[in-house]
């Protein structure tokens, strides 16, 4: 007999969504990985979300969505909307009012999509996953970049109603993560000063909290909401679609099956250089275009030296909320 509605904890990325369930005085999360991608794919006969739609990306490359999160509550003239579209191979247009959006071919139709109705498929699925564990899902906290606006944050509520989840609280995801702490942290007395840096895939939080007697206060924010994990990615797809066109004098920005297949390597690469901190990678991709193979060695240095530009921001946006705060370095416990 299914128990009373519960709720759940959602933690709302760019490129992917976490899960978690309160039980028995513990966080349970609903995947083994603790996350599911953010994609949702249209093809011929199905619908597909999370790691089905992702999986099938490079062949089904302009009608499966990602980057969701960066069209939410955005104009289509959004600058940063018109700097997307440039690395994005699905269809985006504008609509009524400047909205976004996506247009994708779906059982041999063609199918507009606001970004809304997207994110509503996602949270929709996170729903159908944990019902079958017999609890019906009612409520959820949601965790946003500190930057969201008001018309983001209302974009993620109007999806959640859709999928029929009612929003208790948005938070951002850094005063998220201290209240984490402070909860297993209870023992120790006084005032302590949190820093939190939130690196995600396309977005950087930073917020300096102060923790006392389980009182939260978030002493000042920071961020970049076009900085992240993809924007990583993007500067070695950049590098070494030059490198092909350097090597094979062609473009591969005229192929998006080419450039996606490039895309979700370079992701690997990131992570071997930039999380496991590998001192070399090497890329390897058979017939990338017109079947030419595609080699090359990125070795760790040169990709801090890609993305330098982006670590310095990081850097920037730590000195900036203790600055705004004005607390010494020295006075943060972690």
């Amino acid at each position: 007999m299914a128990s009373s509605g519960v709720s759940i904890g959602i933690d709302l990325g760019t490129t992917c969504l976490r899960v978690g369930m309160w039980v028995n005085n513990d966080v349970h999360f609903l995947t083994s990985d603790c996350k599911s991608p953010l994609f949702v794919a249209f093809t011929d006969t199905e619908r597909l979300v999370g790691g089905a739609a992702e999986h099938q990306a490079t062949t089904n490359v302009h009608n499966t969505v990602f980057g969701i999160t960066r069209l939410l509550g955005r104009k289509f003239s959004d600058p940063q909307v018109q700097q997307n579209l440039k690395r994005w191979p699905f269809k985006v247009v504008g609509g009524p009012n400047d909205e976004s959006h996506v247009v994708v071919q779906f059982m041999g139709e063609t199918k507009t999509c606001r970004p809304v109705e997207l994110l509503a498929i996602l949270l929709a699925d996170v729903r159908k996953r944990v019902e079958p564990l017999g609890r019906t899902v009612k409520n959820a906290v949601v965790t946003v970049p500190v930057s969201f606006n008001c018309s983001q944050r209302q974009a993620v509520k109007d999806a959640a109603a859709v999928a029929g989840l009612n929003v208790v609280r948005l938070i951002s995801g850094s005063t998220a993560a201290a209240i984490a702490h402070g909860l297993e942290n209870k023992t120790k007395a006084g005032q302590r000063n949190l820093l939190v840096l939130d690196l995600g895939g396309g977005t950087l939080d930073v917020s300096l909290v102060a923790i006392e007697q389980e009182i939260y206060e978030v002493l000042a924010t920071a961020g970049d909401p076009h900085l992240g994990g993809e924007d990583f990615d993007g500067r070695l797809v950049e590098h070494c679609a030059a490198e092909f066109k350097r090597v094979h004098h062609k473009d591969l920005q005229t192929n998006a099956r080419a450039m996606m297949r490039l895309r979700l390597t370079c992701e690997q690469a990131k992570r071997v250089l930039f999380i496991l901190e590998s001192v070399e990678k090497h890329i390897e991709i058979d017939a990338l275009h017109e079947g030419i193979d595609f080699q090359t060695t990125i070795m760790r240095a040169q990709f801090e030296a890609l993305c330098a530009d982006s670590f310095d921001m990081i850097l920037l946006s730590v000195q900036q909320v203790l600055s705004d705060a004005s607390v010494l370095r020295s006075k943060v416990i972690k």
